[in-house]
């Protein structure tokens, strides 16, 4: 994964964390990794796997793709309908269960 690639990842990853209220920590324990290692995804600093980010997407509701490139206007729309999550971390797999199946209604919308 180039540099670039990296940083946009890294900075899509940190902003949907913070609007939704979720720490480093809680992230790290939702994806079975270390604090330290979110960290270095949002300072660019290690690559990420595609499950991890497949698991973040789910997390945040937003597609795979949202995650690894720069629209400024999906950005905005994804920054504005995030919603905090506040309590246990082990509560971000209902959350993630939840959005997911919010963004597979909207698709199965979209078709029709």
């Amino acid at each position: 994964m180039d540099t670039e690639t990296k940083i946009l990842i890294g900075q899509n990853i940190k902003d949907l964390r913070t609007v939704m209220g979720l720490s480093q920590d809680q992230v790290a324990k939702y994806l079975d990794v270390t604090r330290e290692q979110v960290s270095n995804y949002e300072r660019a600093e290690r690559n990420i796997s595609i499950k991890e980010l497949n698991k973040l997407a789910d997390l945040f509701g937003v597609e795979l793709s949202d995650l690894l490139e720069e629209d400024k206007a999906t950005h905005k729309i994804n920054l504005a309908f995030a919603f905090r999550k506040d309590g246990e971390a082990s509560d971000l797999d209902t959350v993630s269960s939840f959005k997911k199946v919010v963004m597979n209604y909207l698709k199965m919308e979209a078709i029709q």
